[in-house]
C-alpha cells in the first residue's frame, strides 16, 4: 500500500520506517526543511537503537522517502497517518491539538481520491470526529474514512515494539476502512499478533487508560518503597513477591525517582483533564500525578541527607539525565527537577550521560559535562545514579570511591547494594526502598 506519514518526530519516523519494512511505499512529511534534509542524507535526528540502519535499508529499497510537500505525499495514498505532536497545553493540562487540526485541514485540501485518515498521535477522546469535521470543512467533497490507531512504542525498544507488539489497536467505523487497516498490518496478523478493532472513542480511551495504569504501577511501587525504608523491608524483594502474581505482573514495579518521558506525564494530565470536563474526576490519576512529583523531591532529600543536610559547596556527580536508558529524550525527566534543585542549593554538579548531552546542555545550565562516570566522579562528594544505562551497571566501584573526595552514593535505580558499595570503599550508600 501507499502510506503518507505526516510528522517525522519520534512516533512518525519510527512508524514510517517500520511500515516501509513491511513492504509498503511510505512517504514521510515534515515542515522542517532542516530535518528533511538530514533524513534524506540518512541522518536520524533522534537516538533509537536500530532505526538508522532500518531506515537506510528501506530508502535503498525505494520503499521510503521524505518530502516537505504534503500534497505530493497524499496524492494516491491509501492511508494518511497524522503523527504530529500533542504537547500538554499550558494552563489547563489538556493536550494541544493545534498541530493535529492543522494537519487535518491541509490533508483535506490535498485529498484527490479515497483514503483512510489515521490518527497516530495521542489525542483526547472525541478528537477523531473533530479531525473528520476539519477535513470536511476544508473539502466538502472529500472521500475518506477516519481511523484511530494509537501507538504503544517504548523509547529505546520502539522497533521491537512495532514489529512484535503486544497488540495493535485500530478504531474504525466502516468495513472499507477496516479492510485498508487490516491490509496495512497484514504482516503482523499473519504472525498471530493480536489486532483489536474497536470504535473510535474506545481506541482513543485505550491509549490514555493504558498509560495511566502503567504510571499508576510506577507510582504505587515508589510509595511502597518509601514505606519500606521506614519499616525495614527491601523493595526489590517486595516487587518480586508481588510481581510473580499473574494478576499483577512484574513490569513497571521498579522503584526509582519517578516516571518521565514524552507519554506518561502528558497523558496522565490529559486524562485528568478529560475527566474534569465530563464531571467524572479521575481521582486515582490525579493522585498519581501529585505523588510522582513528590517522589522526585524525596530523591532530592536523599542526596541532601547524604551530604549532611546541605549540598552547598558540595560536588555532586550525576550519572544519567535522560528519563530512561537507550534514548536521548529528556522530556519531563526526573533530572530536570533534581539537578536544578542541587544547583540551586549551591552544589557543583558534574554530569555524564551516553546520549543526553545534546539536549541536556540547554536544559541543565550551570553543570559541567564529562565523557564517562569516572571523570564525573573524580573529586566529588556524592555519586548519584539517576538513569540506569548499561554503562553504569558494571562500574569499578573501588576505582570510583578512590577518586572521590568523600565516597558516598545515592543509587536511585537500585543497581548496586550497600554491601558491595561498602566493600568498595563507599562510606555511605542510599538506595530506594531499602
Amino acid at each position: 500500500m501507499r502510506i503518507a506519514m505526516i510528522g517525522t518526530g519520534y512516533v512518525g519516523l519510527v512508524s514510517g520506517v517500520c511500515f516501509s519494512d513491511f513492504g509498503h511505499e511510505v512517504i514521510c512529511v515534515d515542515k522542517d526543511p532542516g530535518k528533511i534534509d538530514r533524513l534524506r542524507r540518512g541522518e536520524v535526528p533522534i537516538f533509537e537503537p536500530g532505526l538508522e540502519a532500518l531506515m537506510a535499508k528501506n530508502v535503498a529499497a525505494g520503499q521510503l522517502s521524505f518530502t516537505l510537500d504534503l500534497a505530493e505525499a497524499v496524492a494516491g495514498a491509501d492511508a494518511i497517518f497524522i503523527a504530529v505532536g500533542t504537547p500538554t497545553r499550558r494552563g489547563d493540562g489538556h493536550a494541544d491539538l493545534t498541530y493535529v487540526m492543522a494537519a487535518a485541514e491541509e490533508i483535506g485540501r490535498a485529498l484527490t481520491g479515497y483514503a483512510v485518515i489515521v490518527t497516530k498521535s495521542t489525542v483526547p477522546v472525541g478528537t477523531n470526529r473533530k479531525v473528520a469535521d476539519a477535513v470536511r470543512a476544508a473539502n466538502p467533497e472529500a472521500d475518506f474514512d477516519i481511523a484511530s490507531n494509537p501507538e504503544f512504542l517504548r523509547e529505546g525498544a520502539a522497533i521491537d515494539d512495532f514489529m512484535r507488539p503486544d497488540r495493535v489497536v485500530v478504531g474504525v467505523e466502516s468495513d472499507r476502512a477496516k479492510t485498508v487497516m487490516a491490509g496495512i498490518y497484514r504482516p503482523l496478523f499473519l504472525r498471530d499478533f493480536p489486532i483489536v478493532f474497536t470504535g473510535l472513542e474506545s481506541a482513543e480511551m485505550i491509549k490514555y487508560a493504558a498509560n495511566a495504569f502503567l504510571a499508576t504501577k510506577i507510582t504505587f511501587i515508589n510509595e511502597i518503597a518509601a514505606l519500606c525504608e521506614k519499616v525495614g523491608a527491601d523493595i526489590k524483594s517486595v516487587s518480586k513477591g508481588i510481581g510473580l502474581d499473574g494478576r499483577i505482573g512484574n513490569k513497571f514495579l521498579h522503584a526509582g525517582p519517578g516516571y518521565g518521558g514524552s507519554c506518561f506525564p502528558k497523558d496522565t494530565k490529559a486524562l485528568a483533564r478529560i475527566g474534569q470536563e465530563h464531571a467524572v474526576p479521575m481521582q486515582i490519576t490525579e493522585t498519581v500525578i501529585r505523588v510522582n512529583e513528590e517522589v522526585k523531591h524525596r530523591m532530592i532529600d536523599k542526596i541532601v541527607d547524604l551530604c549532611g543536610g546541605s549540598v552547598n559547596r558540595k560536588t555532586v556527580a550525576i550519572l544519567g539525565v535522560t528519563f530512561k536508558p537507550n534514548t536521548d529524550d529528556m522530556r519531563d525527566a526526573p533530572s530536570l527537577t533534581i539537578v536544578p534543585a542541587l544547583v540551586g542549593g549551591g552544589a557543583r554538579v558534574r554530569v555524564t550521560d551516553p546520549e543526553g548531552r545534546r539536549e541536556g546542555e540547554a536544559l541543565l545550565p550551570g553543570v559541567d559535562w564529562f565523557d564517562n562516570a569516572y571523570q564525573a566522579a573524580a573529586g566529588s562528594d556524592v555519586l548519584v545514579i539517576l538513569t540506569e544505562w548499561n554503562e553504569f551497571r558494571a562500574l569499578d566501584l573501588s576505582r570510583l570511591s578512590r577518586s572521590m573526595t568523600t565516597a558516598r552514593m545515592a543509587d536511585l535505580r537500585n543497581i548496586y547494594d550497600a554491601e558491595s558499595a561498602t566493600a568498595a570503599g563507599f562510606i555511605a550508600y542510599q538506595g530506594v526502598g531499602r
